[in-house]
């Protein structure tokens, strides 16, 4: 089994969507174990505001087939360059991180010791 964590946001009825999506990932993955949610606004600055959620799970699948999926499932909730309906990132699988601009952003450095 390999180790992911995955970045969990929405800035498009956040709170059903986040909800929805922690529900998916505790029925798709093993051993899931969520952080709380946090509030953070866009980084790009447009004044809108994202509700964040770390996950942390166990899987037998690939990376490559985890980053399928998690891509699949945004698509299939409607998100799109101006409604982030969800947004579903692979941070980590195994030892191995990714976006690794996003791990010093400070709802990054907030959340990991809830999973951890």
């Amino acid at each position: 089994m390999s180790k992911v964590i995955i970045a969990i946001g929405s800035n498009t009825c956040p709170a059903v969507h986040v909800q929805w999506a922690s529900q998916w990932l505790s029925h798709t993955f093993h051993d899931v174990r969520l952080s709380r949610t946090l509030w953070t606004p866009d980084i790009k600055g447009t004044g809108r505001y994202y509700m964040n959620r770390l996950a942390i799970a166990t899987t037998t699948l690939s990376r490559e087939a985890v980053e399928q999926l998690l891509k699949e499932t945004e698509a299939r909730t409607g998100r799109n360059p101006d409604r982030v309906t969800l947004d579903l990132d692979l941070m980590q699988y195994d030892d191995t991180r990714y976006h690794l601009k996003d791990w010093p952003r400070p709802y990054i450095q907030q959340l990991i010791p809830d999973i951890l």
